[in-house]
């Protein structure tokens, strides 16, 4: 089973989408906050952001969504999920590590802007910028920027998945479907004989090779979505 979410899921959480109506931080726009060029510019004004969205994840709790997602990995013989949310409340709903792939990387680790040096934060001094203990370049989140490639481990991981072969049931959740990264790995793990669920209350690029398209939130739909995929799993089939 491969699942795939987006902002969309978290946004039911409290955590605002890039592209929502509420995505606008300071009157300036968060996709043109998240880059190099802006954290070379300004990084002060780039850490004030992230702090403040890590305060905002802190204070946001696994919905739904997240927990249904957890029921179905524990059921299910192989899963993967790949977010490309930051956040961590896949975790925090109960999801192995091992089962999780962040792709866009996790806003709660700190990583040198130079060297490969990383540490995870639990908590953010907001006073001055922080340099990095080995190199002494700055640090800065670590996330996937507009313009950066994606981590090479986790897409290796995702790709060692895929390599295994097509799957049963693919859901997709809350993501606008932009990326072609996103795009391709999910028509590679439908094939030809794999189910596509899309969850999502906008089309996406996606939408066409779905099998159920559930337009509802991600709260309200997995769920219920989990259930019916659980039962029909456990009925015995007909001989």
């Amino acid at each position: 089973m491969f699942v795939i979410t987006g902002s969309g899921i978290s946004a039911e959480s409290g955590i605002p989408t890039f592209r929502g109506k509420n995505g606008y931080w300071r009157n300036l726009d968060p996709a043109k906050l998240a880059t190099p060029e802006a954290f070379e510019k300004n990084p002060k004004l780039v850490w004030e952001w992230y702090r403040e969205r890590r305060e905002r994840i802190r204070a946001a709790k696994p919905n739904p969504a997240h927990i249904a997602i957890t029921k179905l990995a524990q059921r299910a013989s192989e899963f993967l999920l790949v977010t490309q949310n930051v956040d961590d409340l896949h975790a925090r709903a109960g999801l192995p590590p091992g089962k999780i792939v962040q792709i866009h990387g996790d806003i709660f680790i700190t990583r040198c802007s130079r060297c490969d040096f990383h540490r995870r934060e639990s908590e953010d001094n907001d006073v001055d910028l922080a340099h990095c203990p080995r190199c002494g370049a700055l640090m800065r989140p670590g996330v996937v920027w507009f313009g950066e490639e994606l981590n090479p481990r986790q897409k290796e991981r995702v790709e060692v998945f895929l390599d295994r072969g097509p799957c049963d049931i693919i859901i997709v959740i809350g993501t606008t479907a932009t990326f072609d990264y996103i795009v391709d790995w999910t028509l590679r793990a439908k094939g030809k004989k794999g189910k596509l669920i899309e969850v999502n209350p906008d089309e996406t690029p996606l939408s066409q090779f779905a099998a159920q398209l559930i337009r509802e939130p991600a709260a309200a739909a997995l769920p219920k979505l989990v259930n019916a995929l659980l039962a029909a799993h456990a009925s015995p089939k007909t001989p």
